[in-house]
């Protein structure tokens, strides 16, 4: 009986394996598709640090050549899927969720005496605050899609259709900074920290060692986050684009 009990398991055990090697493999490869093109998309919305001229002559050539419309398309698909996929891993009942917070203040508390060497666990505190910058990115990330969704296929927004540097600027200063502030600190950290995830479970830890590979984390998420910081603050009209004069005398 017992036997026969294990020859059923098994196949059951092999086949959840596999759902689950597949579902991780979505999971990775969306999640370095959006890392990706989050950060060219930041290059893109950077152009405004050249001048409304500057962004909306990139923005223009972009959905002229019909690259934009497409790219917000296949971004919106790809959004869905990792967040499908991503949310297996998200504490669904609030008893998993008081644990994962008891976990978190355990781990902030775990630092040991005045003088230790001893330091909370770096993979756990990582893993739980990109759950939280997931579940951020979930709710803000979605309106961004589909506001920049409407600009792109429809002229909803702004003189005509597509992205416009007077429509984009009049958004952030009118009220929406603070949100854009919020997800870009919650992608960048949720995009650097998954890159890294990534590479350890894939194997970069046998030519890179984890602290390596950590420096090079931090490295990409603080120059991204300057890089974005920089950006929001032309866009709410703190100061002026600092490389507009690049595009005046052409």
């Amino acid at each position: 009986m017992k036997s026969t009990t294990f020859k059923q398991e098994a196949p059951v055990a092999a086949g959840a394996a596999r759902s689950q090697l597949l579902y991780e493999i979505a999971s990775g490869v969306s999640g370095l598709a959006l890392a990706l093109f989050m950060w060219g998309h930041l290059l893109l919305v950077g152009s405004i640090l050249l001048g409304a001229r500057g962004f909306d002559s990139l923005a223009g050539w972009l959905e002229d050549n019909w690259i934009a419309q497409p790219t917000v398309v296949v971004v919106l698909v790809l959004f869905l899927l990792h967040a499908a996929m991503a949310s297996r891993k998200i504490p669904a009942q609030l008893r998993e969720r008081r644990r994962m917070i008891a976990l978190a203040r355990g781990l902030k508390q775990s630092r040991g005496p005045p003088g230790s060497a001893f330091q909370p666990h770096l993979e756990s505190m990582l893993w739980i605050w990109q759950v939280r910058t997931g579940m951020v990115i979930l709710v803000l990330g979605s309106f961004h899609v589909l506001l920049l969704g409407v600009d792109v296929l429809t002229p909803l927004f702004g003189e005509s259709t597509g992205i416009e540097a007077a429509t984009s600027t009049a958004r952030v200063r009118g009220g929406l900074w603070p949100i854009y502030a919020v997800l870009l600190l919650a992608v960048e950290f949720h995009a650097s920290v998954g890159l890294y995830r990534l590479f350890v479970k894939w194997g970069a830890g046998a030519w890179l060692t984890r602290p390596t590979l950590h420096r090079l984390e931090q490295i990409i998420f603080w120059l991204v986050l300057g890089l974005g910081a920089v950006t929001l603050v032309v866009l709410a009209g703190v100061i002026e684009p600092p490389f507009a004069f690049l595009l005046n005398g052409s």
